[in-house]
């Protein structure tokens, strides 16, 4: 009888694959490898390639950016797409946007994958 009351359970934990996570900004975060729906498209962070940006405190000649690689899911079509915070990109009939990286970046602390958190956009549609 247990195991009939844990296979329904199991399966609702399994079904939440894409996340909704847009607050009142109208920014979307995620985490890498947290796939979330950003009005139309849908992306899921994979890969830190960059990020230079100048540690919180310190000045430096240049600001710096951070770019991800992420998939990009629009109904059927996938693709793998790379972002530079600040740099929209044209998908269907708008654009998509990295407008937030977290935490920020501070001299002497290490940041992990698991520590980032990405915010997204999506301008234009219908």
């Amino acid at each position: 009888m247990k195991q009939l009351v844990l296979i329904p359970l199991l399966a609702l934990t399994l079904t939440g694959c894409v996340t909704y996570r847009t607050n009142s900004d109208g920014i979307t975060r995620a985490r890498f490898g947290e796939a979330v729906r950003v009005d139309g498209p849908q992306v899921t962070p994979l890969k830190l390639l960059e990020d230079s940006r100048c540690p919180e405190g310190v000045q430096c000649i240049w600001a710096g950016q951070v770019r991800i690689s992420a998939i990009l899911t629009l109904g059927s079509r996938v693709k793998n797409v790379e972002m530079t915070q600040g740099e929209p990109i044209p998908v269907a009939d708008g654009t998509l946007e990295l407008v937030e990286v977290m935490p920020r970046r501070q001299a002497n602390v290490t940041l992990y994958p698991d520590d980032y958190r990405f915010g997204f956009r999506f301008s234009g549609g219908l």
